[in-house]
């Protein structure tokens, strides 16, 4: 590939290119050297650079997408063979997508309670393993925590977030959350602390993931909807169900420090690496808010699909992907423009997504 492209960048002027003096001849072979050594470096990126995959759960289909993120398509449909995953997570090699089948219902509604987790190979497209939680738990958010290589899985009806090993699929663990509808869930880069969502109850439980047991409960409002943390784990933040705001925890007291006013009621949200910009979801309003973090105000909101529910940021952190699970597609969102790029087309009902990464190197 290099030979091919040192052909193509010429180190003499074409013929058909006067030249009256040495001056013009030396800016000629500079700019030529700097195409050569843009192009070099272009090709250099390429060769290192990843792909992935994107994993969508339909829950009106019961079944997971399969999406080529560089083609931005769906490629695949794997059937859960159950009734119905919300979340996904995916192993530390991105070879297998893990989805607790939740159940019939939303949260906190009459419904099935789901037992089980299923675990899909994402090379042969199919479901390799099944976990029996022995129970109906109604399991629904999943999370790999790269510092232990443990799944952690929020356990609703048991208030428990429970510990999955997930080489084994066996059950190594519970901490108890101390509150009913423990839904979301938000570990802290240093694998230390956990805190949910608690939807009904409008509170966050924190949980020490080394000593497996609740810290403390903070209440926030009437209820609540998802949550993330910041990339300092300095704070988390979650959406007010009954008010168009977002709730700012302090972590290291274990308090609501301050409130971001918002244009709608918010669902899902995720931090930049950079800590500079939180995109939020408003479902109502079929808009993404872009919050500076710097000035805590919404500085802009981008139009997506209907129903938009999850952000997923790429490993690159170039891409934002939002789940718009009423209209069973993912807006693809740039985050150096802030502009829609595209939209996927994936299954009904599309709210949890996952990403399990692949690198090609020539």
């Amino acid at each position: 590939m290099l030979s091919s492209l040192f052909k193509l960048v010429p180190t003499q002027p074409p013929a058909s290119l006067k030249l009256h003096s040495h001056f013009t001849l030396r800016l000629f072979r500079r700019a030529a050297n700097l195409c050569l050594a843009l192009s070099v470096s272009h090709c250099i990126l390429v060769a290192q650079s990843s792909t992935g995959t994107l994993i969508a759960v339909n829950q009106d289909d019961a079944d997971v997408s399969i999406v080529d993120a560089q083609a931005a398509k769906e490629v695949a449909r794997v059937p859960e063979g159950a009734v119905a995953g919300h979340e996904v997570a995916t192993s530390l090699d991105g070879k297998i997508a893990y989805v607790p089948i939740y159940g019939d219902s939303s949260v906190g509604e009459a419904g099935s309670d789901g037992r089980e987790m299923v675990a899909i190979d994402l090379a042969s497209r199919k479901v390799v393993g099944r976990l029996d939680f022995g129970h109906g738990v109604r399991p629904h958010c999943i999370l790999m925590n790269p510092n232990d290589g443990l799944l952690y899985v929020t356990t609703e009806l048991d208030r428990t977030v429970t510990i999955v090993d997930p080489n084994a699929l066996k059950i190594v663990g519970t901490i108890p959350t101390g509150q009913e509808q423990s839904h979301m869930l938000a570990i802290s880069h240093n694998g230390r602390f956990a805190y949910t969502a608690n939807v009904g109850p409008g509170s966050v439980s924190v949980l020490d993931l080394k000593s497996r047991k609740l810290v403390g409960v903070i209440k926030v409002s009437g209820a609540v909807q998802r949550i993330s943390i910041s990339p300092d784990d300095r704070e988390v933040f979650t959406a007010d169900q009954t008010s168009p705001r977002l709730a700012v925890i302090d972590t290291a007291t274990n308090t609501v420090e301050s409130w971001i006013p918002l244009p709608a009621v918010a669902y899902g949200s995720a931090i930049t690496p950079d800590g500079r910009w939180l995109l939020v979801t408003l479902p109502h309003s079929y808009t993404v808010a872009v919050v500076d973090l710097k000035t805590r105000h919404v500085v802009r909101t981008i139009p997506v699909p209907k129903g938009p529910h999850t952000v997923l940021l790429s490993p690159d952190k170039q891409t934002a992907y939002i789940a718009c699970i009423s209209s069973g597609s993912v807006a693809v969102i740039d985050l150096s423009d802030w502009s829609v790029k595209g939209i996927i087309k994936v299954g009904k009902g599309a709210d949890g997504i996952g990403w399990a990464s692949s690198h090609e190197g020539n």
